[in-house]
């Protein structure tokens, strides 16, 4: 245990050490140099934990918003869940645009892909329980896949866009299309 704690405690040294910086100069321009001087860990340790600086900056959103997300009963906290989401990219902004403006909008959406899709299949999954049905698996794999999409695409264009969208019609429309989503699931029940 407590290396494990441990091992977290290096991890956000370096995620905070990471966002420091990004408030600072361009993501793509940033060395694990720089990284392991602000924070005083050497390169050995950086290298332990991370492959390169994309695993770090792919664990810190993980771990600051994805892990969170994922606590949630997204079955009824989902426009709950929402809002967390937008909080955080609204508190979080200066990293999103910088990783943004570093990667490009179809690598930010490959970066969350695993994570948004194991997110909604997991909501699926209980929807079927929930609504005590069966549903056919082609369509399940289909609206993950969809609602995947769907949604990264919006996050992303929520960091870019948001001074052009209303934040509580933004959660009214995104709260309406999963309750419209999880209710069609009847439909296609075996």
């Amino acid at each position: 245990m407590k290396h494990e704690i441990t091992t977290y405690n290096t991890k956000r040294t370096l995620a905070d050490s990471l966002k420091k910086i990004m408030r600072q100069k361009a993501f793509a321009k940033i060395t694990v140099s720089e990284i392991i001087a602000d924070c005083g860990v050497n390169r050995k340790t950086f290298y332990y934990h991370f492959e390169d600086i994309y695993a770090l900056l792919k664990w810190m959103f993980e771990e600051e918003a994805i892990e969170v997300v994922k606590h949630f009963d997204l079955l009824v906290d989902y426009e709950e869940a929402i809002r967390f989401v937008m909080g955080y990219v609204d508190e979080n902004e200066y990293i999103i645009s910088c990783a943004y403006d570093s990667i490009g909008r179809d690598e930010m959406k490959r970066f969350f892909y695993a994570d948004f899709i194991g997110i909604v299949t997991s909501v699926i999954d209980a929807a079927e329980v929930r609504l005590e049905t069966k549903v056919d698996t082609d369509f399940k794999n289909y609206v993950a896949k969809f609602y995947t999409e769907a949604l990264s695409g919006m996050l992303i264009d929520w960091v870019k866009e948001k001074d052009k969208h209303d934040r509580e019609k933004t959660v009214g429309y995104l709260t309406t299309i999963i309750g419209l989503a999880l209710e069609s699931m009847k439909l296609y029940s075996k």
